[in-house]
């Protein structure tokens, strides 16, 4: 009885978390979609600096609480980790500005398979056929539905590339900091948000200018714009807690198939509140497709030999990380 409760458990974690990031997600979307779109605030970079302030407060506020432990992460991880998620950040803003908004999907779609690269090559990770099936499913629902004009050029392309690596890349890294390291979300967070969230407040007005040709401080800022920044902000702090407790639970792959679940949900979103141009049976028979697929890529690889380490190596301690690890996970249950 009691293994039936603990999984039980698990699986109502397991679906609190993703609903957790997937409201998250699309609340934050839906509101930089009204803070860009409305009110011409277009300093994309800046404002994610701004998200990881608010979420080093959080970091900060957690610990002394007492959620966040004492931990360790070594610098040159801390490095790269940081490196790969601004080059994300920024290769995504860039990707955006110089292709169109069709290969812009297609980029973003590539990311599941370079993902699933990472984790055959660096975890051993074997998929079965209906797995790789099932993701390829979500992927053609995926581009049925979103991907329109397609137009690229060479520097489009290039940014392009290092946004999707970049970005799998950060994801992959989130799941292996926290396995290798035994740290929870909070910890890995309270590590990474100050160091990003420097960096990209630094960095930011000048990448915002170099994109925009416009100044962040110049902006006409006034209560309402106010508001959807602190709002943005707001949001944010569960946007970015949420990815790592779901990445950490799961793997970049499983977060990136099922998280075009908020790529369907913003486009209803989206036509609802800001009409419903475009909206017709190829796009609708899209997303009917992209959902059967994460349908079936969730049952196809929670069954035995779906998906599967083939070989890993843990840490020597192993009996004391995975007393820390299990540690590190309850803080992220209770909260």
């Amino acid at each position: 009885m009691a293994p039936t409760s603990k999984a039980d458990r698990k699986a109502a974690l397991d679906v609190t978390a993703w609903m957790f990031n997937v409201v998250t997600s699309v609340g934050i979307i839906m509101v930089n979609k009204a803070l860009m779109a409305t009110h011409h605030f277009s300093f994309a970079t800046t404002l994610t600096g701004l998200h990881f302030a608010m979420t080093t407060i959080m970091t900060l506020v957690f610990k002394w609480l007492g959620y966040i432990q004492p931990s360790h992460l070594p610098l040159s991880n801390l490095i790269k980790f940081v490196l790969f998620a601004n080059l994300s950040i920024v290769g995504m803003n860039v990707s955006l500005m110089w292709n169109s908004v069709g290969f812009y999907q297609i980029a973003k779609l590539c990311m599941i398979p370079v993902s699933c690269l990472l984790e055959v090559v660096f975890d051993k990770i074997h998929y079965s056929r209906a797995t790789k099936l099932s993701i390829v499913v979500v992927l053609v629902g995926v581009a049925i539905c979103t991907v329109t004009d397609v137009s690229v050029n060479a520097k489009g392309l290039m940014a392009a590339i290092i946004a999707v690596w970049s970005t799998s890349l950060q994801q992959y890294y989130v799941h292996f900091l926290q396995k290798k390291y035994s740290l929870g979300s909070f910890n890995l967070l309270g590590h990474t948000a100050p160091a990003q969230a420097a960096s990209l407040l630094i960095l930011g007005p000048f990448v915002d200018y170099w994109l925009t040709n416009k100044r962040v401080d110049r902006f006409d800022y006034n209560a309402t714009v106010v508001l959807f920044i602190s709002l943005s902000c707001t949001i944010a702090v569960g946007t970015n807690l949420s990815q790592f407790i779901c990445i950490g639970r799961f793997t970049a792959v499983s977060f990136q198939v099922i998280g075009h679940m908020k790529t369907i949900l913003v486009l209803i979103l989206g036509f609802f509140l800001f009409g419903r141009e475009g909206l017709n049976s190829h796009v609708i028979f899209g997303m009917i497709l992209a959902v059967l697929g994460m349908m079936w890529y969730g049952s196809a690889s929670s069954k035995p030999g779906g998906k599967e380490r083939r070989s890993f190596s843990l840490p020597s301690d192993k009996s004391q990380k995975h007393g820390l690890r299990a540690e590190s996970e309850e803080h992220d249950d209770k909260v």
